[in-house]
């Protein structure tokens, strides 16, 4: 397996952060990394920008480029290589992920155009959650439903793959991984592969977030549907756009301006402290799922950067604690050289399920 440049591309839901890496069998040589503005219909300026960056700086171009894919769906469980075929397994999962999947898929597209000397590779933030145990991964649901694919999925998965490589020799045998954000989750690993996650069949459930409700009692939507006149869209948009910390709030769902705030603010203070009650059930729910905690690691924005918040999480348990960064990039970047035609994923992984 030889060293080529592999471009990363992480597309959000109103942001591109981007990677351009040497990649080789063991190594991985950072050339280029940033962060750009994708919101609304941006995307094709977005990946035009990234296109420029490399030429401007006279970078190599791209062998391969590797996608962050929020949700593959019941089609596609695994890393794959972008054909026709994977990509009407990704259109066909948008309804798993109606916020995330169709800007990742623009962008998929504009690249594609962009570069088309490159492989593409889309890389899944469910796959790290693939081999769940029945216990976690089946809803309690009728099983007609299940067999459509209704189960827990799970996300964050390559932040996750990420802090289980960094630990590397230091790998635990029972890991808890705290990903804080504007999107958040928290994840049992055992032995290095996870067993249990809070987000579900969407990456709308689990922690309170940002602006997404996390676990809600399905009664309060049954209760908006038949007094209110909820209709799909609008439950859609208040559980996605107009909950957490932004509708605790009524102020912002960003947890600095958020703190900025508490200062006046009973609501913006509520809102905080319901966010570290709500991460700290759930660390202490994948404690029990692993009979134990060996080490805690905080990653993403919060994660990393909330001192405060981590605190809180943290007291009472006594385990050890870490901050890593995630690399979310990095770890795309891996899997997109592995995914090449000379890699061990081709050779050994060519099922898409």
């Amino acid at each position: 397996m030889t060293v080529i440049p592999v471009l990363a591309l992480n597309s959000g839901s109103s942001s591109l952060k981007f990677g351009l890496y040497r990649v080789g069998p063991s190594t991985l040589e950072t050339l280029l990394s940033g962060e750009t503005e994708a919101a609304g219909d941006a995307q094709r300026d977005a990946v035009a920008h990234v296109g420029r960056l490399l030429a401007e700086r006279e970078l190599p171009a791209p062998a391969a480029v590797g996608h962050r894919v929020v949700h593959g769906g019941p089609g596609l469980r695994r890393h794959a290589l972008i054909d026709a075929e994977v990509l009407r397994r990704l259109e066909a999962a948008t309804p798993f992920a109606p916020l995330h999947l169709p800007p990742a898929l623009a962008v998929i597209r504009y690249a594609r155009e962009r570069f088309p000397q490159a492989r593409h590779a889309a890389c899944l933030d469910t796959a790290f959650h693939a081999g769940l145990p029945e216990v976690a991964r089946v809803l309690p649901l009728p099983k007609a439903l299940r067999a459509e694919g209704v189960e827990r999925y799970g996300f964050h998965g390559l932040s996750c793959e990420s802090i289980v490589r960094r630990l590397g020799r230091d790998l635990p045998r029972r890991l808890v991984i705290a990903h804080l954000g504007n999107g958040a989750s928290v994840t049992a690993v055992q032995d290095g592969r996870s067993i249990d996650t809070t987000m579900g069949l969407t990456p709308t459930g689990g922690l309170v977030m940002g602006t997404r409700c996390g676990d809600l009692d399905p009664g309060v939507l049954l209760y908006l549907m038949r007094e209110k006149g909820y209709d799909r869209a609008r439950i859609e948009d208040l559980v996605d756009h107009r909950s957490g910390l932004l509708g605790i709030s009524g102020l912002d769902g960003d947890m600095r301006r958020l703190r900025e705030a508490a200062r006046s603010s009973a609501d913006a203070r509520l809102a905080i402290e319901m966010f570290r009650y709500s991460a700290r059930k759930h660390v202490a729910a994948m404690i029990a799922a692993l009979g134990g905690v060996d080490l805690l690691v905080f990653t993403g924005g919060i994660g990393e950067h909330d001192a405060q918040v981590r605190d809180a999480i943290c007291r009472g348990l006594a385990c050890p604690v870490r901050v890593l960064a995630a690399e979310e990039e990095a770890q795309i970047a891996r899997h997109a050289r592995e995914l090449m035609p000379d890699g061990p994923s081709r050779r050994h992984h060519s099922s898409l399920r």
